[in-house]
């Protein structure tokens, strides 16, 4: 279990060989040429992450032609979570049509690099992949119509002026990661 989250201004962990619901197997240097990365430790079953998931595709189609890049990953223990596993990640994706990648961590190690503990947990990297933001999307689970803290676009928007990032950090709310045991 993780005890401890990425610092701000760190660098974002190595990952490899993250296997994608489009069959490919990705590493963090395949998002070398997008000067945003957005990472979200994400699931198939945890309510507030499908609260999210509509946001996160509008997201991704808002910012990917301004240079931010917007991954998933599932760290779940798809064992005591079958709803978790790649062949449930796979239908989720295509259901909902996500236009982001969808990533398993299998062994649960990028989870333990980047300290996550929540699903929806969101980190927001530099072009230099340096923690700039970390916590949740927004302020409103239930109502995306009465959002008043836009936590992700404000720190993607600062960052794209090149200004600091207004609200460095805040508590992610959600499901836990379900840890192997």
């Amino acid at each position: 279990m993780s005890t401890q989250s990425l610092q701000l201004h760190a660098r974002a962990p190595e990952f490899t060989n993250l296997l994608g619901t489009d069959g490919n197997s990705y590493s963090l240097k395949d998002f070398a040429s997008s000067p945003l990365l957005v990472v979200v430790f994400s699931c198939n079953h945890c309510p507030t992450v499908q609260a999210y998931e509509d946001r996160m595709i509008t997201f991704q189609r808002e910012y990917a032609s301004r240079g931010a890049q917007l991954v998933a990953i599932n760290s779940n223990d798809p064992v005591s979570y079958p709803e978790d596993s790649y062949e449930e990640m796979v239908k989720r994706s295509t259901a909902r049509g996500f236009n982001f990648l969808y990533l398993w961590d299998k062994d649960q190690s990028v989870a333990h690099a980047y300290g996550a503990t929540h699903t929806p947990e969101f980190f927001v990297f530099d072009k230099e992949r340096r923690l700039r933001y970390h916590g949740r999307f927004d302020d409103n689970r239930d109502q995306p119509d009465q959002v008043r803290e836009r936590y992700v676009h404000d720190a993607v928007e600062a960052l794209l002026a090149d200004r600091g990032v207004p609200q460095p950090e805040t508590y992610s709310i959600g499901c836990t990661i379900k840890w192997k045991r």
